[in-house]
């Protein structure tokens, strides 16, 4: 059965309208993070993951299957993980310079993990510590002169405390300037104590009293004694006695008391 000739016509109308609609229409993009504002980048569900060889916290997983998370060096614990010239710094009397120059002389990557290196390796790095003032200009030791053995020494882990208050303690007994001020434990090496440093007593209340005590005694000293008084007169001498008679009475004095009469059957006093 033939098709109507005006729905065939209307047919290829509709599909062109459609077509043109499809094209020039735009389409809806969904909304990006909240109230339809894009992302912010690094927060969220936008932080990238982790490399396969490094951990969460920033620091790498190690691989190697002989790898020594605590490495014992100097007298302390290492971490593994750190590179060896910073590990280093761990130990008591090595700074970063000396670390770098002990990974030179021991002939070590100071980037390697110390943890990855054998342990006859960390033993030759701390031997290397152990002969630095053989290797290394004077001027990086930490004790270049020695009293007792004459030497210059490097002291490294618990060895740098023992030699320390040995130096304290021989100060002390010499009675030297720097032995007696650390026996009263002030500042040693010159600087002022006139607000800083101050030890013991609370000096801001103490200032305080002793101001206010001796402005009291200057008031007590200047208002409160007057002159001396002046000395009583001279008593005067009394006049010379008649010759034969009595002594006579001073002017103004109280006459003389008569002898008491003897008492009743008493015997006579012979003259």
């Amino acid at each position: 059965m033939p098709k109507n000739p005006k729905e065939e016509a209307a047919a290829p109308v509709a599909d062109a309208s459609s077509d043109s609609a499809d094209k020039g229409g735009k389409k809806e993009r969904p909304a990006k993070g909240k109230d339809g504002h894009d992302a912010p980048k690094g927060k969220g569900k936008g932080k990238t993951a982790p490399a396969p060889g490094e951990k969460k916290g920033g620091k790498p997983i190690p691989d190697n299957p002989n790898f020594r998370y605590i490495v014992r060096l100097g007298g302390a614990d290492l971490d593994g993980r750190r590179s060896t010239a910073l590990a280093l710094t761990g130990v008591r009397g090595v700074g970063l310079r000396i670390a770098e120059a002990a990974c030179h002389l021991s002939h070590v990557d100071p980037n390697e993990m110390i943890g990855n290196l054998p342990e006859a390796t960390v033993d030759g790095i701390e031997t290397t510590l152990n002969q630095l003032p053989q290797n290394v200009p004077a001027w990086m030791i930490n004790h270049p002169r020695e009293y007792a053995l004459g030497e210059t020494l490097h002291y490294i882990g618990p060895d740098l405390e023992t030699g320390r208050r040995d130096d304290i303690n021989l100060m002390k007994m010499i009675r030297s300037y720097r032995g007696v001020r650390h026996e009263r434990g002030q500042k040693v090496r010159g600087q002022r104590t006139r607000s800083n440093g101050r030890t013991g007593m609370a000096a801001g209340v103490i200032k305080k009293t002793a101001r206010e005590a001796a402005a009291g005694k200057a008031k007590e000293e200047s208002g409160g004694g007057g002159a001396a008084p002046a000395a009583a007169p001279a008593a005067t001498p009394a006049a010379a006695p008649a010759k034969g008679g009595a002594a006579a009475p001073a002017k103004g004095a109280a006459p003389a008391k008569p002898a008491a009469a003897p008492a009743k059957g008493a015997p006579a006093k012979k003259e």
